[in-house]
């Protein structure tokens, strides 16, 4: 397996993960969370959970994407991180993420979303209890959006 995820720029970025997370809901992304900033990288991509983040374009495009995430979507690394991030959305879906997407652009971050997601093979499942941040970076500028869970139902 390629460590592509602990590119200087990934590592630098799940920084902003935790801190966005802390900052909007006063609580830590995961318990023990490392203060040095790779092993901080390295334990959110084999977290249990999923973590999932894309960027600031119009059609904002993954960036991460944890081990978990890329089992659930059923997608590699490689694939993931080139991936528009509407594309994890089933097509029905679509409206329900873009309301998503701007509450908690709006209000900072948004922690009880649930909905239907489709993985790479067609497989639909249900995501619940989602927590939805807004990330920025070290100069406080928008930087994306990442999102978390551990309750997914398949359909």
């Amino acid at each position: 397996m390629s460590d592509a995820w602990l590119s200087d720029e990934v590592v630098q970025r799940c920084g902003w993960l935790a801190a966005g997370f802390r900052r909007w809901t006063g609580r830590e992304l995961m318990a023990d969370l490392p203060h040095d900033p790779t092993a901080l990288a390295r334990a959110l991509y084999d977290a249990p959970f999923v973590v999932v983040s894309h960027g600031t374009q119009a059609d904002p495009i993954f960036w991460f994407a944890n081990r978990t995430a890329q089992r659930l979507w059923e997608v590699d690394w490689a694939t993931f991180i080139r991936m528009p991030s509407r594309q994890s959305v089933e097509a029905g879906e679509h409206d329900d993420r873009e309301r998503l997407l701007a509450r908690a652009k709006a209000h900072g971050y948004v922690d009880d979303y649930q909905g239907v997601r489709i993985s790479a093979s067609g497989r639909r499942f249900r995501i619940q209890n989602v927590v939805l941040w807004n990330l920025r970076n070290e100069h406080d500028q928008p930087a994306g959006q990442a999102a978390t869970f551990a309750d997914w139902t398949f359909l």
